[in-house]
Formats: structure tokens, sequence, C-alpha cells
């Protein structure tokens, strides 16, 4: 039996499609509540869970150690209220609750399974790896109180007893909505996130796991100052560290130093060296990509962008950058494909639309030209009315005929 470990604080909106993901896949299901004032516990009930109270005392690994207390399954899958399980993973995981191997691994030898999340919502970098499906044994618990996982005691019985494996599932398993820097900046989730880490590291300094954390947290905050300590004591470990951790480790620090392109060059090098999935590599390549771009290199963007697309084609940004890259180099044929698919995979891209104007512009091709721009000025005005005002006068005064202009709209 599979028992599904969740633990939850004012959940409401997004705890009944996570619940919906996992009906007829798990045999049970153990909440922990560590204070909702809304209808989580209600809904979670509704749900046919079982629902455990668990007073918050700031660290996340206490009050997921709590849900595990409560499992009765042979094995455990956790998620949060924010995420959904998708179908061809649950199949995956009713196959291995069922005995059956996977692939040519034997189910008495799983341990736990890495599965593979998309950030709806994250442009550059949506996909994350993250232990979320494992044996129900005694010796595996969740440390650190923030970022919390259970890798540490998954590997100390792999060192034990070596014929535990644990597999890494390639495809898309888990959805997440809550990916918003934004909101979280907003929601006060910086500032608790900080506390926690900084004060577990006063402990623990060379957690390299949780510099990495707390340094990313730093860059996506544009604090490249107090990230880039943290980072370079954490790559003093690096022959201690798992290929993840390192590629995340030189990412991070790459992104710090975007004023200095040299130093930030060595470490997107060094982080697509690393053994990892290729769509874990995403953010490397399209930043790199964007450096060299930057930097007039524009045969080594189109590269690096082309390995990104590659990678994931699915991937907006990535078929937008090629074509910036791809028109810098004079490219416009090239360019217009890549703008296109890009709005294929992302209807209401802006930019896109307007870059794929310019370029249409450029090859004379007058009414397709106007009609992207057209497009780009009304995803512009539902939000930003001076880029969408500053674009229709650019429009204007390309020397377009005005019976053209007031054909298109644009006069």
């Amino acid at each position: 039996m599979i028992s599904l470990c969740m633990i939850v604080k004012d959940e409401a909106d997004t705890l009944p499609r996570t619940l919906e993901s996992v009906q007829g896949w798990v045999g049970e299901i153990v909440v922990v509540d560590t204070g909702s004032t809304d209808d989580t516990v209600a809904i979670a009930q509704s749900h046919g869970a079982k629902v455990h109270h668990f007073s918050w005392v700031n660290d996340f690994a206490a009050a997921r150690n709590e849900s595990l207390r409560h499992a009765t399954g042979d094995w455990v899958l956790v998620l949060d209220a924010d995420e959904v399980l998708l179908s061809e993973t649950a199949q995956v995981l009713q196959t291995l609750d069922q005995g059956q191997p996977l692939g040519d691994v034997a189910t008495e030898d799983v341990l736990a399974l890495n599965l593979l999340r998309l950030e709806l919502g994250a442009p550059q970098a949506p996909y994350t790896l993250i232990t979320r499906c494992f044996r129900r044994l005694p010796e595996i618990s969740f440390s650190r109180p923030y970022h919390e996982t259970v890798d540490d005691s998954v590997a100390a019985l792999q060192a034990q007893d070596p014929h535990w494996q644990v597999i890494t599932l390639a495809e898309v398993a888990l959805h997440h909505t809550g990916y918003d820097p934004a909101v979280v900046m907003q929601r006060g989730k910086f500032d608790r996130a900080r506390t926690i880490m900084a004060d577990y590291l006063a402990d623990y300094p060379n957690d390299s796991y949780l510099l990495n954390k707390l340094a990313a947290l730093y860059v996506e905050a544009d604090q490249a100052e107090a990230a880039l300590p943290l980072l370079d004591r954490a790559l003093a470990q690096a022959s201690a560290l798992d290929d993840l951790t390192r590629y995340e480790l030189h990412y991070h620090r790459a992104l710090a130093y975007a004023n200095q392109p040299e130093r930030a060059t060595s470490d997107y090098q060094a982080a697509l060296e690393q053994p990892i999935l290729p769509r874990l590599k995403l953010g490397a390549w399209i930043n790199y990509g964007s450096l060299k771009k930057a930097q007039g290199d524009f045969e080594a963007a189109v590269d690096l962008f082309q390995q990104a697309i590659a990678a994931d084609p699915t991937l907006a940004i990535a078929h937008y950058n090629l074509g910036t890259a791809q028109r810098a180099r004079g490219y416009l044929d090239e360019a217009i494909a890549a703008y296109r698919q890009a709005i294929v995979l992302a209807p209401n891209h802006a930019a896109a639309h307007q870059n794929l104007g310019v370029a249409l512009f450029k090859l004379g091709q007058l009414p397709e030209a106007l009609q992207a721009f057209r497009r780009a000025i009304a995803l512009y005005e539902a939000s930003d009315p001076a880029t969408a005002d500053s674009l229709r006068q650019g429009v204007t005064r390309l020397g377009i005929p005005p019976a053209l202009l007031a054909q298109a709209g644009l006069n």
C-alpha cells in the first residue's frame, strides 16, 4: 500500500486538486495540519484523509516526520498542497506497489524514487528533481528545517547495504503551481526561509545543501554579495557533493557573477559538465547563451539555445532567445521561425510578437509585420501600457505608408 503524507496550513484553495490527483492510486492519506484557520482540514477529511494536528516549531522536517509517524503503507508518497501527481507517474508507483520491477530493477532492490517536478510559471529553469517516494522504513526520515529531504538517510542506508537503489524517473511526475518569486516575497516567505536556514547554518556551517539553497534565495533577491561567500564555502567541498548540488552551486554562482562575465563563464561551463538530466540544465544553457549573445558571440549563443531546445522543445523562452540570437547575426528567416515557435508555445509572449514584427519588417513583409506589431501592442496594453505606447509610436516612425498603418489600426 502507498501512503500519501502531507503537511498543510491554510491550503483550501489548492488542496482539492492535489487530493483528486491521487484518488484511486494511494491506499491512505495522512495529513498533518500545522494550524489552519480556513477549510483545509474539512477538505482533507472529505477526501478520506486521516488528519492529525501538530504545533508548528519552525521546522519543516519535524512536521514531515510527524506525518511519517502516522503512515502504515509499505511506500510513502510525499506531496505539497500546491502539487499534482500526474497519472502516468501514478501508474508507475502502482506498478512498484504491486511488486513489479522498474525496468531491470527488481522491486525488492528499490529504496526510493527521484521524481521530476515541473515548476509551472518558471520561465528559465522549470524542472527540479526531488525524492518524494520511498519505502516506509524507520531509518528513513527528513532532515533540515527548511528544504527538508530524506536524501541523507537514504544515502546512509545505501552505504550500509549496497543492494538498495534509488531510481530516477526521467519524465515529469509532478506539476507545481507555487512558483512565483513575487508572491514568495510578498507573503514574507523570504524572511522566514532566510531566518530558518541561517539559524541552521550557524550550527552546521558546512552543510553544502543548505548553503546552496540559501545562496539561491539571495541570488533571486538580487543580493549577490550575500550569496557568493556561501557558494564559495560550499564549492570548497566540491569533491564530496552530489552531481545535482554541484551543478546548482556552479549555476547559482554564475548568476551571482552577472557583472563578471569571465567568472560567470567558468561556472556555467562547470555546471554544464555535470552528469545530470538534461532538463535540469536548462537554466545554465539559457543564461549562458544570453551571456554569449551579450558578448557578441552569436554562434555560441545559438548553439547553447539549441541545446536547451533539444532538452525541452516546449520551452518558449529558449525558442525566443534563439530568435534574438539568429536575428543578431543576420539570419532573419531562422529568427522568424524561432519567434513563431515561441508564440505557438506561449501565445501571449508580447516580446516574441514584437521581435517577429521587426524581423518581418526587415524582410519587407509589411502586412505580416504590422499584424505582429498589433498583437504585441495589444498584449503590452494589458500588462505594460507605457511599453505599448512606445511601441506604437516606434511603428509609426518606420516609414510605413499611412494607409497600411490605418488598415492595421496602428495610425
